[in-house]
Order: structure tokens, then C-alpha cells, then sequence
């Protein structure tokens, strides 16, 4: 059974809803949160459930040594897979390259639109809305030094309302997060999988 690291920024709901997949099915090991800040909800969850959080606390460390130590921790305790369930920390190239094909990511959009630096959280969700398009979604891809610019996963279409604010379109969103986040980490786990270039093929 794989070990996979789960990082997160905030409370944690994507992190929720892989925790509550697998207690259902038991796919994989969840072996440690990773959290970009003390005193997120994320980090409750994680303790509620026995997984260990690893908590980067700029007052007392940089970054760089932050991500040089997580590596070491993580490959050395047989982590197989990263999966960024609202991440809002810039993942450096050294820690993709040690992982290469085994980080994942959940974007709230339906990439390429609203991706990128400066896209997260509500502000996606106000592009999206600002820019009148029809469908939104979210989309799972791997993790490249492109930000947001990695091989897709999985995608689902959530149709923008009329008289929708940032706010209720990512609710509608986060549902769908919510279902395809944690199937996307039980089919990796699985093998069923299989990336070439920037094409991905799923097994069902």
C-alpha cells in the first residue's frame, strides 16, 4: 500500500475528503499533513485522525531548508506520493525533481483558464466569473516547475449561474473537488494511471 503526504494551506477540506475515501476503502497510507502555517484546520484534521502533521513555521525556518528537510523526512520514510489539496506555497524544482511524476495538484478551474500565479482561492473563482464564461470546474493535473502547467489528470465541468458570486460558485466547485480529489489519489495508488509526455490515461 502506498504512502502518500497530503499539503495543505488551510482548513483542509480536499485533505478531509481524501481522509474520508480512504477510511471507506483503504487504498493508501496516509502518512503525514503537511502544512504551509501553524493553527490551520487542516492540521486538526490531521491529528484527529493519527497522521503527523509537519508544520513549516517561517519564524524559525526558511523555506528552502524547509522543503531541503521535508524531502529527506519524506523519502525517507517510503512517501510515494505528494498530493496538493490547497497548497498555496510555490513548490521549488529541486523537491519536484525528487518526486518527479508523483506530485499531483487540485486547481479550482478547468486549466488552462484561470491557472497560474496569482490564481487561487475566491480570486479564480471572480476571474471566472468576471470573464462571463458559461463552465468552470476544477481539474487534478501533475505537478511540473509550470505553475499549474502540468500533464491533466481529471477535469469536471461546473456550469457558472447567473447571479453566481465567488463565493457560491466555489461551493459548487469544492463538491466536485471533493469526489474527484480522492478518486484521483485511489487510482494512482492502484496503478491505473499511466502518464507519456502530456498525455494521461485513466483505467477505469
Amino acid at each position: 500500500m502506498k504512502k502518500i503526504a497530503v499539503f495543505a494551506s488551510g482548513g483542509g477540506t480536499d485533505f478531509q475528503s481524501v481522509i474520508d475515501a480512504n477510511v471507506k476503502e483503504k487504498f493508501c497510507e496516509i502518512k503525514y499533513l503537511v502544512a504551509s502555517k501553524p493553527e490551520i484546520g487542516a492540521i486538526d484534521r490531521a491529528k484527529k485522525h493519527g497522521i503527523t502533521p509537519i508544520v513549516f513555521n517561517k519564524d524559525k525556518q526558511s523555506l528552502e531548508s524547509f522543503y531541503e528537510d521535508l524531502t529527506a523526512t519524506l523519502q525517507e520514510n517510503g512517501v510515494e506520493l505528494i498530493v496538493l489539496a490547497g497548497w498555496l506555497k510555490v513548490v521549488p524544482a529541486s523537491f519536484i525533481q525528487a518526486f518527479a511524476d508523483r506530485i499531483i495538484n487540485i486547481h479550482p478551474s478547468l486549466i488552462p483558464s484561470f491557472c497560474g500565479m496569482g490564481y487561487y482561492g475566491l480570486k479564480v473563482h471572480k476571474a471566472a466569473i468576471d470573464y462571463g464564461v458559461k463552465l468552470s470546474g476544477a481539474t487534478v493535473h501533475f505537478v511540473e516547475a509550470d505553475v499549474d502547467g502540468g500533464a491533466i489528470i481529471m477535469q469536471r465541468a461546473v456550469a457558472v449561474e447567473e447571479g453566481d458570486t465567488p463565493e457560491s460558485l466555489q461551493a459548487r466547485i469544492l463538491k466536485e473537488e471533493h469526489t474527484m480529489l480522492p478518486l484521483c489519489v485511489k487510482l494512482l495508488c492502484e496503478g491505473k494511471i499511466k502518464k507519456r509526455g502530456r498525455q494521461v490515461c485513466v483505467e477505469a
